[in-house]
Order: structure tokens, then sequence, then C-alpha cells
């Protein structure tokens, strides 16, 4: 009888274990990658040799942290604001016409393989968010805090959509070599990656229509939360404001009372 070892599964119940006690991710996958490594009598030359070459093989995640700090310094030095400036003078610009742009350069450069041509740290939240807020400013004037988190929601919205279906149209992304090596192994033949980026298409087109179709909806909601959030700010002062009958029963009232002391 076959005897299985599950000895280099033992670090799968470390990774869950470290993350359902919220430790430091990095720290977690190491430590099983050496667990694992352990477990299955790995020389430790060779255990490190692996992580290094992994490592190398990963540095574009290293040059992807490395732009965090310098758009942390874009936006303390007034990335956000130059962006809300220069929306601010262009005209006819609506906040549906920016993130619908967006979304078709993001789909598109997804599909030729530029995956990081955008991005929530890189583009999201210094420049498109901005970008789409002063839009909507320049239309409606001030914008209350919900109308702001609603459009940065759909400016997220727009880079996650986007780049999930137009990611599978490129042949050579992980995800798609993954279901072809799967198929391989498993005895179905005949498909290639060229064939599932091609039965990717439609379902990201399906994807930009529906996508742009919800960008129009947000025109309309946006319009309409705004005129709600200025009927109540006016509907107080009605309040406080006396009617016209009770402003002239006012001098008559007191006039009555003067004649009958």
């Amino acid at each position: 009888m076959l005897q299985l070892n599950y000895w280099p599964l033992i670090g799968i119940p470390v990774v869950v274990l470290g993350f359902a006690l919220r430790f430091n991710p990095l720290l977690v996958v190491t430590v099983a990658g050496l667990i694992t490594g352990w477990a299955v009598n790995m020389d430790m030359f060779a255990l490190l040799e692996t992580f290094g070459d992994k490592f190398l093989s990963s540095r574009q995640l290293a040059s992807f942290l490395l732009i965090l700090p310098v758009i942390a310094l874009l936006e303390r030095h007034g990335l956000k604001e130059h962006a809300q400036n220069w929306i601010a003078t262009v005209k006819g610009v609506t906040t549906r016409g920016i993130l619908s742009l967006y979304f078709v350069v993001r789909e598109v450069s997804a599909a030729l393989g530029l995956l990081s041509l955008g991005g929530h740290a890189q583009t999201v939240r210094p420049l498109l968010s901005p970008m789409a807020e002063a839009a909507a400013t320049n239309q409606y004037g001030p914008l209350p805090k919900p109308v702001r988190d609603n459009i940065a929601a759909h400016a997220a919205a727009c880079d996650n959509v986007a780049l999930f279906f137009g990611e599978d149209i490129f042949i050579a992304f992980g995800a798609v070599l993954l279901m072809d090596a799967f198929l391989k192994e498993n005895g179905i033949a005949g498909i290639e990656p060229l064939h599932i980026g091609l039965w990717a298409i439609p379902t990201a087109l399906a994807a930009l229509v529906i996508h742009l179709f919800r960008l129009s909806r947000l025109e309309a909601r946006i319009r309409r939360d705004i005129a709600r959030h200025q009927q109540a700010n006016q509907h107080p002062n009605q309040q406080e404001v006396p009617s016209s009958g009770q402003v002239a029963d006012t001098p008559a009232s007191s006039q009555t009372a003067g004649s009958d002391l």
C-alpha cells in the first residue's frame, strides 16, 4: 500500500494559524517555508538557496514597494490638489466621463499585459479619485461627504473590475498559464493559452458595457443625492423663519394688549 507523507503539508496550518492570529504576513510565510523545508529534511543551504531564488524571481514586488514612498512624497507635495486644479480648468468634463475613460484604458492595457500601468496606490488614490471628485465639484459645487465617498468607491471599482476582466485576455498572464497547465494535466488537450485569451474577450466586453451603464447611473445618483442634501439643509431654515401672518399679527396683538391696559 502506498504510504503518503503528509509532513510537507505542515506549512498550511502554520499559515492559517499565523493569519488567524494576525501576525505579519511576510513573517508567517517565511516561517511556514522554513518549517516545511525542515519537515522534508531539506538541507539548510538548499533551503536558503531556494528562498534566494524565489526572492530574485519576485523582485517586481520589491520594485512595487519602492514606488509607495514616491507616491507618498508626491501626495505630500500636492499631487491630489494639482490634479483637482487641472480638472477645474477643463469645461464640460464629468465624473462619468473620467471614470469611463479610465476603465477603458485600464482594461485595454491589462489585456496587453501592462498590469502595473494603473493601481490603487499609484493611480486611483492620488489621481483618479481627486479628478472625479473635482469634476463633480465643478458641476454641483461643494460635495457632501457621502457623495465624495461614493465617487471614491466607484473609482476603486473601476480599477478592480477593469483589471480583473482585462488581464485574462493576456495569454502570458499567470492565471491563464495555470488554467492551461491544469487542463493538460487532466488529459484535456487541444486548448492553448491563445484560446483561453480569446474566450475571455466576450466576458471583458460584457464587463465594459455593464460598468459603463453603472457609471451612467452614478451621475444621476450624484445629482439626486446633492439635491436631497440641499433640501435637507434648507428645511430647518424654513421652520425657523415665521410666516407672514405671524409677523403681521404680532404688532396687532401688542396694540390690543396696550389698549387693554
